[in-house]
């Protein structure tokens, strides 16, 4: 089994942003696209330290994105084409979503990285 769905992080303080949706059933036009996209977009984002990110069969899912300050979150909301396709997900893809933004302090693990 592959840990690569680990985020590998530096040592805290750091920044997570927790993205909780479920998603409406309709899997039309590009979702996984935007989705694979937006991680893809998000890793060359200064400030971006990793994502984690995972989707039950009933269609809630989490995604947890790690940032090194609160102004590199700022910047990453503010690029154009993740403003875009926020847009276009919370009026074609989400029943139901919630953000939160939280400050790590500590974390531990039995992974070493």
């Amino acid at each position: 089994m592959s840990d690569e769905a680990f985020a590998r992080l530096p040592a805290p303080p750091y920044y997570a942003v927790v993205f909780s949706s479920r998603r409406n059933g309709d899997d039309a036009e590009g979702y996984a696209a935007a989705a694979a996209r937006m991680i893809e977009l998000a890793r060359v984002q200064p400030g971006f330290l990793g994502v984690e990110s995972v989707r039950g069969v009933d269609g809630f899912g989490i995604t947890v994105s790690y940032w090194e300050s609160e102004a590199a979150i700022r910047a990453w909301r503010g690029h154009a084409e993740h403003a875009e396709v926020r847009r276009h997900g919370r009026q074609h893809w989400y029943e139901r979503y919630e953000l939160r933004v939280a400050r790590v302090e500590r974390a531990s693990g039995s992974g070493g990285g």
